[in-house]
């Protein structure tokens, strides 16, 4: 680019730092959107794969499903509520969002440290059959 006037030079520059910048807020989201859950049913295989008292962490349909006791199930998406980001891991209770650091409570959804100011979203489960289905319709 040494060729060409300064001022030229100058806004090619700037558009190839604003185009590297787009990219950078596009891998920091982790996606497009506000996703709040799936947006069709998801089978989650068998019910029993999650111990009651436990948390199982069904990571590429980004839920987090605990079984408070034997008939009982709670779902939360695991896209972070800062920007989208799904969690990447769960140490006992917490899911830890890679992005920004915000932790949340996977029992509850709760935050329990920032960025994010909103709680993970509910998704509605059901068992249907021995299986876990996850995603838009009634609870059982």
């Amino acid at each position: 680019m040494s060729g060409l006037p300064p001022a030229r030079r100058s806004v090619l520059m700037g558009a190839a730092l604003a185009g590297a910048a787009g990219l950078g807020l596009t891998a920091c989201s982790g996606g497009s959107g506000t996703s709040t859950g799936p947006d069709k049913p998801v089978d989650l295989g068998a019910a029993d794969a999650v111990p009651v008292g436990g948390v199982k962490y069904y990571r590429d349909q980004f839920l987090i499903v605990t079984r408070p006791s034997a008939d009982e199930y709670k779902a939360l998406w695991s896209r972070c509520t800062h920007q989208n980001c799904p969690l990447q891991k769960i140490e006992g209770k917490v899911g830890i969002c890679p992005c920004h650091g915000s932790h949340f409570d996977v029992t509850t959804g709760k935050v329990l440290q920032g960025p994010a100011e909103r709680p993970l979203h509910d998704v509605q489960v059901k068992v249907v059959g021995g299986k876990l289905i996850a995603g838009p319709g009634k609870k059982a």
